[in-house]
């Protein structure tokens, strides 16, 4: 009597990620690099200052210098000056300040909405190769429940002739 030994598929599964996780990740590079150069920089660098408290209160005292000459000048200079000296100085720093606020609260939930997304393509992927060894184990048992049905087979056909004799 001759047993063989079930064959066995290979055990590795191929897998390619999820395309969505690639091009993330590239978008985030790019995206990334784009804000490296120099007149980012300096762009950035600027907003910083002149988007401060700091430099509102700089912009209102250098505003009010020039106060005590627009009262004395009268009404229409003097609505000129807070509109076009006053208001657009100190107003520009304090509307860069609430941007820079609102920007960063954006910024937080845009980034946890990113890692969501990216833990959900994660999980899919994960859910994804364990689908395909799924298959490949259930193809597997299956071998070898055939080889078992045939074994079984050829031992019940020995076990008969050898009662028969």
């Amino acid at each position: 009597m001759e047993f063989h030994k079930p064959h066995m598929p290979h055990m590795h599964v191929p897998h390619i990620p999820h395309p969505h996780l690639v091009n993330r990740r590239a978008a985030f590079e790019k995206a990334r690099q784009e804000a490296n150069d120099f007149n980012s920089k300096l762009a950035v660098k600027i907003t910083n200052v002149v988007g401060t408290m700091w430099c509102a209160y700089a912009f209102a005292a250098l505003a009010l210098i020039s106060f005590p000459a627009a009262i004395r000048a009268g009404t229409a200079t003097l609505v000129a000056w807070f509109a076009q000296t006053f208001l657009q100085l100190v107003l520009l720093s304090i509307i860069m300040v609430g941007q820079k606020v609102a920007a960063a609260k954006s910024d937080m939930q845009l980034e946890q909405t990113y890692n969501d997304a990216e833990a959900l393509l994660q999980i899919n992927d994960d859910m994804h190769k364990l689908v395909k060894q799924n298959v490949m184990l259930t193809e597997q048992i299956n071998v070898l429940l055939q080889q078992n049905t045939e074994l079984t087979e050829q031992m019940n056909k020995l076990i008969c002739k050898a009662g028969k004799k």
